[in-house]
């Protein structure tokens, strides 16, 4: 199959939108007949274009195009689909431009996406309330849809994860007694596990109605309802003195135009005595998140880079304590992810059909991806307010060998 002169403009042109990364490109079923490319290599993955319709829109708009043709079947890939999406994203860091198209979908996802409170709501039910029988396929049993810790490579996703919780605990430096306030809960797993096993009790926020009826019915099985309440509402209306406030996975939702309201009600939450953790997914610099995963996977989704998260922080005077990367951690959590969703794609596929299976794969897939390559970050920073006492003079207690109950610690104590 030869390729016409326009074709073979548009195929250059794609490749130079994308940084020129080492694949072929190919129009049609014969992947003999691989598009212009940088290195001329013959064991590079290779990209399937079904027809020039979508090579046209591939070379408008790479990004939602590229997302929009796989999950249809109008693009095929040959080779392994996280190595791929490596390279390219690898190839766009070191140059890309951002072409106009690129920018208008941007602006308008920005526009419809808004995380208002009526905003929020919508956003949280397209993604979190699908099916709690579609998450369990691939999820560890306490289902927690955030980064695990490894304390090694080779640890098991349900040990990982255990560990992940234990860690956010440490750092909070939870006592028993502790009143805490969790905001953007999942289906639960680390408000039960704070009160089983660090004596605390949590007040647990959610507007995801499907994780909310899951995590009620877990904390009535569990026999810890006097310590454990979980509440319907949005994080805006947080209200009654804490000691603790904790989010893991939440910020993600937030939208940086209302981290105002978030701040103000953290503040209004610990004051200036207590003390925090966002755990979140972020980046390195501001830059526009993934304008096709927020069309297909998380309509008002940002990552924000920690510059634009001091805005939480600055206007009510806490002082951060603390900012870990777990920047791999989370790519050895998705490849579990993706390898057990592979495992389920038939009773996904029954579920919602081969469309939305490949839309998934390549949420997962490009989210290994990007951790490992390094446009996704994955910080926990811990904060605490002005007057707060139980700083630690060191991070030893993250790392000492202790079960997961909290041991009495030596704090660093503030001056009125």
């Amino acid at each position: 199959m030869k390729f016409s002169s326009t074709e073979k403009w548009l195929m250059r042109k794609i490749l130079r939108m994308t940084g020129d990364p080492p694949l072929h490109l190919v129009l049609g079923r014969d992947v003999d007949n691989s598009s212009p490319s940088n290195n001329g290599g013959k064991s590079k993955p290779t990209i399937v274009v079904r027809d020039r319709k979508t090579l046209v829109q591939l070379a408008l708009n790479p990004e939602v195009a590229f997302g929009e043709a796989y999950s249809d079947g109008r693009i095929e890939i040959h080779g392994n689909l996280v190595e791929l999406l490596e390279e390219v994203m690898r190839s766009m860091q070191e140059g890309q431009r951002r072409g106009s198209y690129a920018k208008l979908s941007s602006w308008w996802l920005d526009r419809t996406g808004d995380n208002t409170r009526y905003g929020s709501r919508k956003n949280i039910h397209r993604h979190y309330d699908l099916n709690v029988n579609f998450y369990k396929l691939w999820l560890d049993k306490r289902m927690l849809y955030t980064c695990a810790y490894f304390p090694t490579v080779s640890t098991p996703l349900e040990d990982a994860q255990l560990a992940k919780m234990d860690h956010v605990c440490r750092k909070l430096q939870l006592q028993p007694g502790d009143k805490v306030v969790e905001a953007g809960c999942g289906w639960g797993a680390l408000a039960l596990h704070m009160a089983k096993h660090y004596g605390v009790t949590v007040k647990a926020f959610n507007i995801s109605h499907e994780q909310i009826a899951f995590a009620r019915e877990q904390t009535k099985r569990e026999g810890l309802t006097q310590q454990v309440e979980f509440i319907e509402d949005d994080y805006r209306n947080i209200s009654g003195r804490q000691d603790v406030f904790v989010s893991v996975g939440m910020l993600e939702h937030v939208g940086v135009d209302h981290y105002g309201e978030l701040g103000r009600s953290i503040h209004r939450t610990i004051g200036d005595w207590g003390r925090g953790l966002v755990h979140f997914i972020g980046k390195n610099y501001p830059h526009p998140f993934s304008p096709w995963i927020r069309k297909r996977i998380f309509p008002g989704a940002y990552a924000p880079a920690l510059s634009e998260v001091t805005r939480l922080f600055e206007p009510w005077n806490f002082s951060v304590l603390d900012v870990e990367n777990l920047r791999m951690h989370y790519a050895k959590t998705l490849e579990h992810w993706l390898s057990r969703f592979e495992g389920s794609v038939e009773r996904v596929t029954q579920m919602f059909g081969p469309e939305f299976v490949r839309a998934w794969r390549l949420y997962l897939a490009g989210s290994i991806a990007g951790f490992r390559s390094g446009p996704l970050q994955l910080f926990q920073v811990t904060f605490a307010g002005a007057n707060c006492r139980q700083i630690p003079w060191t991070r030893a207690y993250l790392y000492e060998e202790q079960q997961p109950a909290v041991k009495e610690q030596k704090w660093m104590h503030a001056t009125r």
